[in-house]
């Protein structure tokens, strides 16, 4: 696993949000006489609620969208995002090979194609995998924003091809980005020390706050304040059996419900349901209204991933007003600072879990901790701000269109192209 500084200066944290601010104001001045534009944003599933780009996309494309923008989102005819509608959004639907290797970067070439033919103003590309498309999108004359999520080749479940090859695409990003975008702090010092790239920082947003309704619990026999939840994909990297483990040794008297399920390896979720005690509920994958109550009515919520950026489930676990506990690692310390628990390895987890289940106080210093933080930091109409913002720098500064666009010509050595803020402003 490579290794990001666990250091956090607090002092650099503070001049990195003061310069994000500078930034902001100078070029909401701009703002405020720009053209409206015509963004696509491309890469995902589509909007939804199927994990934290999809969750992004649904909460983005509105508000651009209400901005005045012209949005166009792409979805996989496979997935259900494809159902999805917004009166002011315009989704359109392509195929793809639904396969683990295959799906995301077919349905990204296929989009590639259907985007080039309608020239939007710029592009917001999703997934480093995605770098040889967004590349060719970009030499083809079309600005990218590109977020990059986290060190996506360190999730277990890529076999040894696809991990190189989502190495060598953190580079092709730089190339093939007018602006890239990092959710972690840890990430954009990660591009800036591996390759010398700036990016600039934009983070997953959080909901408003708690929901009071509780039909979904009902039907699914749970009592509100009476469970520990963890939301996950099945996957070796965000260790389910961490915490179906620590809480059969802990032994507390709250049954554990796990949000999530493994779309491609079906025999690593039978192998953790083997694992399970009968107090462990599988609820499968929930979205909406049943996601939304399952959040606000946890007793206790665990975050046990180890890879990636920002977790969105953290921020919104955050959001929702629980007590938490996390795996320690830089990018939950940095979403989660005082606002929560970490642990080190299972025992300690068992033992947390039990001190918090059996302290009512303990749970809700907890959870007013998290609930303050994930609101003064992680407010989606804020993080539409900042892609806004990104959008207007892509368009400041692509390239103009090369003379061959063809994938070939895009997959290869790359050069820095980013200009601060400053100088584009002083210019």
């Amino acid at each position: 696993m490579t290794t990001v500084d666990p250091t956090f200066d607090l002092e650099e944290l503070e001049e990195l949000e003061q310069l994000d601010a500078i930034e902001a104001n100078a070029l909401s001045v701009l703002t405020e006489v720009a053209p409206q534009l015509r963004i696509a944003l491309v890469g995902t599933r589509g909007p939804g609620s199927y994990g934290g780009f999809e969750t992004a996309v649904a909460e983005l494309a509105p508000l651009l969208a209400a901005k005045g923008h012209d949005i166009t989102v792409y979805a996989r005819s496979s997935c259900d995002a494809k159902d999805w509608t917004h009166p002011d959004v315009t989704v359109v639907t392509l195929p793809s090979i639904s396969t683990k290797n295959l799906d995301t970067i077919t349905h990204t070439a296929v989009c590639s194609g259907h985007l080039l033919r309608n020239k939007p103003d710029v592009a917001i590309f999703f997934g480093v995998g995605n770098a040889p498309f967004a590349k060719l999108v970009r030499r083809a004359g079309v600005p990218v924003v590109f977020n990059v999520d986290g060190l996506d080749r360190e999730r277990r479940k890529w076999s040894g091809f696809a991990r190189r090859y989502l190495h060598k695409a953190e580079k092709w990003a730089i190339g093939g980005s007018d602006v890239l975008v990092t959710d972690a702090r840890t990430i954009e010092r990660y591009y800036e020390s591996e390759y010398g790239a700036e990016s600039t920082f934009i983070p997953y947003g959080g909901p408003t706050g708690p929901v009071e309704s509780h039909e979904v619990l009902d039907e699914l026999g749970l009592e509100s304040g009476k469970y520990v939840l963890y939301v996950s994909r099945l996957e070796p990297e965000n260790n389910p059996e961490h915490v179906i483990e620590a809480h059969r040794r802990s032994g507390v008297d709250m049954p554990l419900v796990i949000v999530g399920g493994s779309k491609y390896r079906e025999s690593y979720e039978d192998e953790l349901k083997a694992l399970a005690a009968s107090d462990v509920r599988f609820v499968g994958f929930i979205y909406g209204k049943g996601y939304e109550e399952l959040q606000s009515h946890a007793a206790l919520y665990v975050q046990c991933t180890e890879v990636g950026g920002s977790h969105p489930a953290l921020i919104e676990a955050m959001c929702y007003s629980n007590a938490i506990i996390a795996l320690d690692t830089p990018e939950h310390r940095e979403v989660m600072g005082t606002g929560g628990l970490y642990y080190r390895d299972v025992d300690e987890l068992a033992d947390m879990m039990k001190h918090c289940v059996e302290s009512v106080i303990e749970r809700t210093a907890l959870a007013h901790r998290a609930s303050s933080r994930g609101h003064e930091l992680y407010a989606w109409s804020v993080v539409a701000d900042a892609y806004e913002r990104a959008c207007r720098r892509a368009i400041g500064t692509a390239p103009a269109p090369a003379a061959s666009s063809t994938l070939s010509a895009v997959v290869g050595p790359t050069s820095s192209h980013r200009t601060r803020v400053e100088d584009a402003v002083r210019a």
